[in-house]
């Protein structure tokens, strides 16, 4: 059976400025539906991505900007990093982890600059939305066997 992520639902506090901020970012607008004052649904999908976002009014009782630490996947962590900045999005510089494998939370064991050989998966920036809800860039050039 195949499980495939279709969807993250992200709580935010000012629809409009969020709607705004994606779509600096480059993110596709896939729907705004409004229902009324109180149910308004709007989807956006990352380019090349095959999972969304959502966020919206009545979709979630989450507080905004609790959703931290979403991936998303570049070959070019430099090339992708710049063009948000291009863009008006405010990226922090590109790390590795001291370990070589995952980034820890916060800053523990972060280390300024591209991961060693530029190994894939070892190199991040980070940027948040207006609500603070967390995106990480990962640089992935060769997949995981089976990934």
């Amino acid at each position: 059976m195949d499980l495939k992520l279709e969807v993250l639902v992200l709580p935010v506090s000012d629809v409009d400025r969020a709607k705004a901020f994606y779509e600096k970012a480059g993110f596709r607008l896939d729907i705004d539906y409004v229902a009324s004052d109180t149910y308004r649904v709007i989807q956006f999908t990352p380019p090349g991505s095959d999972a969304s976002i959502i966020l919206g009014t009545g979709i979630t009782d989450a507080a905004p900007g609790s959703v931290q630490k979403l991936h998303l996947v570049v070959t070019d962590i430099e090339a992708a990093r710049a063009e948000l900045i291009g863009r008006g999005i405010d990226v922090g510089e590109i790390f590795h982890d001291a370990t070589g494998i995952f980034h820890h939370i916060g800053t523990e064991a972060r280390v300024p600059g591209l991961a060693p050989d530029r190994g894939s998966y070892g190199s991040f920036a980070e940027f948040s939305d207006p609500d603070g809800n967390g995106w990480v860039l990962q640089e992935i050039t060769v997949k995981a066997p089976g990934r």
